[in-house]
């Protein structure tokens, strides 16, 4: 990965982790309760309302695509969390550990993302937001298939992956929008 790329991402990163530490002073760690299924529909909510609002004219809801995606991050993040955790009968993390924990799966993500550009050679900065966001719901659908079938795949990947890709066309969709300023 380019050291412009690496550079953004710390950027989106950074930008993303603000948002959920500032979620966490507010709400604490309740999201613990949710099982998979709930935060896979949570983050199909937030890919759904960015075509929503790609593809219609008027929005009557005062909030762009930006917020949109940093929320798909940050819940994507949360359910790599409850993957490896399990669901919590209440609210079982301190604000410490709830961060080193989403540290650990936004850079296991970036890593993914260096290995993965330097294979595809950033081919992710020719294509567009719309299209980040159908890859991000044909992932979602994806997920809600295999939870369907209760975490079993014949020879596809895991709901980790899967996770993983979200996040990683979320970050790219938020360098475009945020850092270099595009717009769809």
């Amino acid at each position: 990965m380019s050291e412009k790329t690496t550079t953004q991402f710390e950027e989106v990163a950074k930008h993303c982790r603000d948002i959920f530490s500032k979620k966490q002073k507010d709400y604490g760690t309740s999201w613990r309760i949710l099982r998979l299924p709930s935060l896979t529909d949570q983050i199909y909510i937030k890919a759904s309302r960015i075509r929503s609002i790609q593809t219609k004219e008027q929005q009557k809801v005062d909030e762009g695509v930006i917020p949109e995606f940093t929320g798909i991050i940050n819940y994507s993040v949360m359910a790599l969390i409850q993957l490896d955790l399990g669901v919590a009968e209440e609210p079982d993390l301190d604000e410490k550990k709830v961060l080193e924990l989403y540290n650990k799966y936004l850079y296991a993500a970036r890593d993914l993302m260096l290995d993965k550009n330097h294979d595809y050679d950033e081919a992710w900065r020719n294509m567009r937001i719309s299209s980040l966001d159908d890859i991000i719901l044909m992932k979602l659908l994806r997920i809600k298939q295999i939870e369907n079938n209760e975490g079993k795949t014949l020879v596809s990947e895991g709901l980790d992956a899967n996770y993983f890709d979200i996040i990683n066309y979320s970050v790219f969709a938020l360098i475009k929008l945020m850092l270099e300023g595009e717009n769809e």
